[in-house]
């Protein structure tokens, strides 16, 4: 898609408004968690699996591309997330993708990382939902950016989007976000380590040409 000064403002306030201005319909849902597990010294709480439909458990998938091994890619349509590794397979990760109106789609890179992310709202959002704070420190239980977020660029220039985690574990395999790509916070921990700064990203409509459950490899023990 062609980036514009539009896409990129908007993009700016996508990122930043994936999760603190929903209704907390998800986040009020308690069994989506189950017990607590430590990260780089923050306490965070643990996605209880035994709730989430197997289907977007992290899982080893058949999957054909010309893309490079180590790409990310995105199919939106089907809630999920590819990384592309070797032997004609990829990792599959369920995500939470965009709301009507907060789709987009393009190549990016990953450009900047980071653990257990500052969150700061942009001066526009607080004009239009002054109660939000200034901004919400990395490790706080209500940081919607989880415990890792991976900034989208493209040709240097922030698009604004980022692959982080979330508070809300039912809002995967959902349109739930302002734009942001949203992945349980255990499996933003698992990609965040496996891609280095300048992977190659893209978002698309739907690949389920490429890819499918049918084609299942073998599926990886989820994080209890």
């Amino acid at each position: 898609m062609g980036w514009t000064r539009r896409n990129i403002v908007l993009g700016g306030l996508a990122s930043f408004g994936t999760v603190a201005v929903q209704k907390p319909t998800f986040a009020a849902a308690s069994s989506y968690f189950s017990g607590t597990a430590i990260d780089n010294g923050v306490t965070f709480r643990s996605t209880n699996f035994a709730k989430i439909d197997k289907k977007w458990h992290r899982q080893v998938v058949k999957y054909f591309s010309s893309e490079p091994i180590g790409t990310v890619v995105v199919d939106t349509r089907h809630h999920f997330l590819y990384l592309i590794m070797e032997n004609k397979t990829a990792i599959r990760y369920g995500v939470g993708v965009g709301r009507d109106g907060f789709k987009w789609y393009g190549r990016a890179t990953i450009d900047r990382k980071s653990l257990w992310p500052r969150w700061t709202p942009p001066p526009e959002m607080r004009e239009r939902h002054p109660e939000l704070p200034e901004s919400v420190e990395g490790g706080s239980p209500k940081n919607p950016l989880g415990p890792r977020a991976m900034y989208l660029l493209r040709d240097g220039v922030d698009t604004g989007y980022r692959l982080h985690g979330t508070l809300e574990p039912g809002s995967i395999g959902k349109d739930a976000s302002s734009g942001c790509i949203r992945m349980f916070n255990e499996d933003a921990i698992d990609l965040y380590q496996r891609c280095p700064i300048g992977t190659a990203v893209q978002v698309l409509p739907h690949i389920a040409d490429q890819a499918g459950s049918a084609a299942q490899v073998s599926q990886a023990t989820p994080v209890e």
